[in-house]
């Protein structure tokens, strides 16, 4: 199917929920919404497939909303699906525009032209990025910490995943590492560093591009999304998560 797309408006790519002076944390949730501007044609996809973990992250942006409320910091959050563009991958990436996602194939997404291409990332991508730029150079004098936060499906290609929270790292592995030594007893997740994914699979391009080249400790939360199904799980995950994140920040670097 042709999705070149010159004649039509994506819409906006990003909502921003900014802070008071003075925030230490800025949350992200860049995979928080499954919309596909109409003049996509659904990317050639069922209904099944556009509500599914491979269109967006499942409960990830209750928890992000929820999240930065108790942080007292600024949110940013994607607002179309990651078919249509992945925010957390970079233009030269063949995941950014995946023909392919899981056992799904996306027709829309495939043989695009060059200038179709493009297109996507001068209308989603770059504004995004752009926003994120805003609020991080916003908030320089005081913001300390980057949380990025992704849910994962519990069954990928068939196999189980036990895993419930994984915490993720790009170069920086600080943030991570000190949340992991420092999970709270009254927690009994299953919490592992970088899985279900890792840097290798290409995950940490938000985690790098803005924490690390602004000077800012980052860390990925992947929640395995059948635990965050509900507006309840949601808020109950962000108001565990919150202290957790605090107390990290405070107690490791001071």
């Amino acid at each position: 199917m042709n999705t070149d797309s010159s004649a039509f408006d994506f819409g906006p790519s990003f909502s921003t929920t900014s802070s008071a002076a003075g925030a230490e944390v800025i949350v992200v949730c860049e995979h928080a919404a499954n919309w596909i501007p109409p003049g996509l044609a659904d990317l050639g996809l069922e209904v099944s497939a556009r509500n599914s973990h491979i269109a967006w992250d499942p409960g990830a942006l209750g928890v992000a909303r929820k999240l930065a409320e108790l942080l007292q910091g600024p949110l940013v959050e994607g607002r179309i699906s990651r078919l249509v563009y992945d925010l957390n991958r970079p233009p030269e990436s063949p995941t950014a525009i995946p023909a392919a996602s899981e056992i799904f194939d996306v027709p829309g997404n495939q043989n695009l032209s060059d200038a179709a291409r493009a297109q996507r990332v001068q209308a989603v991508y770059e504004p995004f990025c752009a926003a994120l730029a805003d609020e991080i150079n916003r908030g320089k004098d005081a913001l300390r910490l980057m949380v990025t936060v992704h849910s994962f499906t519990p069954i990928y290609k068939g196999e189980s995943r036990a895993v419930e929270l994984g915490l993720l790292h790009g170069r920086d592995d600080r943030f991570a590492e000190a949340m992991m030594v420092r999970q709270p007893e009254t927690l009994p997740w299953n919490v592992r560093l970088n899985e279900p994914y890792s840097a290798a699979d290409g995950v940490a391009h938000t985690l790098d591009l803005h924490g690390c080249d602004n000077g800012l400790l980052n860390v990925m939360l992947e929640i395995r999304n059948d635990l965050i199904a509900t507006a309840e799980q949601q808020a109950d995950w962000a108001e565990q998560l919150a202290p957790w994140i605090r107390s990290t920040l405070k107690e490791a670097f001071a």
